[in-house]
């Protein structure tokens, strides 16, 4: 009875403040999938693949249908998701490569440990945290000098060949999709399942301390490596084994979760980095034009599904909220009542009440960019790709792009090629309005190439 009144006096004395921060802090798992389509999953319409755990985990959530991440590569894209800032400003713009190739593309060599993280963010707050697979912010081929794990705020960092501190298991200086595999590694298919081993283990020890992990998978990279026994297959058939293969892994990762009674009390993010690479006809990207390295719908929109028992409503389907992976620092810190990193102007904005099932329509337009130069042939013959292009008819963007509402205009930083769509009639962006729509392409367009600007 002591304890009761106890903890009412205080409540009274410290308001509001106290009661924030006696508030239960959930888990964070974020499972974000390399190049996944937003057509790759079933539950979006799906590209003749099934996908049922991921399904499941959609009706058992949220699922957003006009998500859209930082970029239609990489690198950038994941940027733009730890730091909540439009990636060029970190001079992030296309995948981190050779010192050589990143001066061509006139890019970091790796993320700036003083952007702000949101993963340092709940670090601060007492989370145990974790990077666990593809990471492609810094290190690996010639890049020595990038920063470890922990200057982002990771308490534990096993990443891929392309990252500061590769986890030998996932091959240490191997591609892993090459022919060859160093004696510790796992075989392609298996690293999924890996990591997925990794995360339940990582979770296991955090005890009673709110963890949070980025669980980035890299399977559904091209070229694809199913099964041994099953890679003389044609294309198709290997990305359909490998799709579902993840979908497996992913359910057998909810159930883990569940058996060690973590479920209720975690926020599960599922995300694609970039649209999907190839397209297949446009059936992994659910008939919308544009794969990845492109900034039509196909290369920059992908699905997101969130779930928090008891907070987020299941079974919902969001089709009307523009959610961009900008956004993510902001809301997950608002939802998880952890100070968001101080002193910083996010390009994003804070959605926890979208997430909680309410409604909130943007209160700024959305910007992207990609692909500053072609490259040269001495570039194609030293194997320089500065910014890979679609080779699909009718994917290579222009190379601004800015969404305002139902509307979103691309132009060449040159201010050429202006293209003019209305996404609530248009998703597949099939018909160029900038002719007839002359005063919304002149305000969009005067907005994309003063924002285009200002960039380093």
């Amino acid at each position: 009875m002591k304890s009761v009144l106890l903890c009412a006096v205080l409540c009274l004395l410290h308001g509001p403040a106290f009661a924030a921060q006696s508030a239960p802090k959930p888990n964070i798992l974020f499972i974000l999938v390399d190049d996944l389509g937003w057509g790759d999953l079933g539950a979006n319409g799906g590209a003749g693949v099934p996908t049922p755990r991921m399904d499941k985990l959609a009706g058992e959530g949220t699922r957003f249908t006009q998500f859209y991440t930082a970029s239609p590569i990489c690198s950038p894209s994941r940027c733009g998701l730890i730091t909540g800032q439009f990636p060029s400003r970190w001079r992030i713009t296309s995948f981190l490569q050779s010192r050589a190739g990143n001066a061509e593309c006139g890019q970091a060599d790796y993320l700036d440990p003083q952007a702000p993280s949101f993963v340092r963010a709940f670090k601060q707050a007492g989370y145990a945290t974790a990077h666990i697979g593809k990471w492609h912010l810094g290190g690996g081929r010639d890049v020595a000098d990038a920063p470890k794990f922990a200057a982002y705020g990771y308490d534990v960092g096993l990443g891929t060949y392309e990252s500061p501190e590769p986890a030998a298991p996932l091959g240490l200086k191997t591609t892993p999709w090459g022919p060859n595999r160093e004696q510790q590694q796992v075989a392609r298919h298996d690293r999924t399942r890996w990591m997925v081993d990794e995360t339940l283990a990582f979770v296991k020890r955090s005890g009673a301390q709110p963890w949070l992990v980025n669980l980035w998978l890299d399977d559904v990279h091209t070229p694809y490596r199913p099964r041994e026994g099953k890679d003389d297959r044609e294309f198709a058939a290997k990305y359909r084994d490998v799709l579902m293969e993840t979908d497996r892994q992913v359910g057998r990762l909810l159930d883990g979760l569940r058996e060690l009674g973590a479920e209720k009390d975690t926020l599960v993010l599922l995300a694609g980095d970039n649209g999907p690479e190839p397209s297949l006809n446009r059936t992994r990207t659910a008939g919308m034009r544009g794969m990845e390295w492109s900034l039509y719908e196909g290369g920059i929109r992908t699905p997101l599904i969130a779930r928090w028992p008891g907070v987020i409503p299941a079974g919902r389907v969001n089709e009307t909220t523009v959610v961009s992976a900008v956004d993510f620092v902001p809301t997950l810190c608002a939802l998880a009542n952890v100070t968001a990193p101080a002193g910083v102007k996010f390009d994003g904005e804070e959605l926890s009440g979208v997430f909680k099932g309410g409604v909130q329509p943007r209160s700024k337009p959305l910007f992207w960019e990609y692909g500053r130069k072609p490259a040269t042939d001495e570039q194609k013959a030293k194997g320089i790709r500065p910014f890979p292009y679609p080779s699909e008819p009718d994917s290579k963007s222009p190379n601004v792009a800015v969404r305002d509402g139902d509307w979103k205009l691309l132009v060449n930083a040159d201010g050429s090629d202006t293209e003019l769509y209305n996404l609530a009639n248009d998703p597949n962006e099939g018909k160029n309005l900038a002719e007839s729509e002359t005063a919304t392409a002149a305000r969009l367009k005067a907005a994309a190439l003063a924002w285009r600007r200002l960039l380093p």
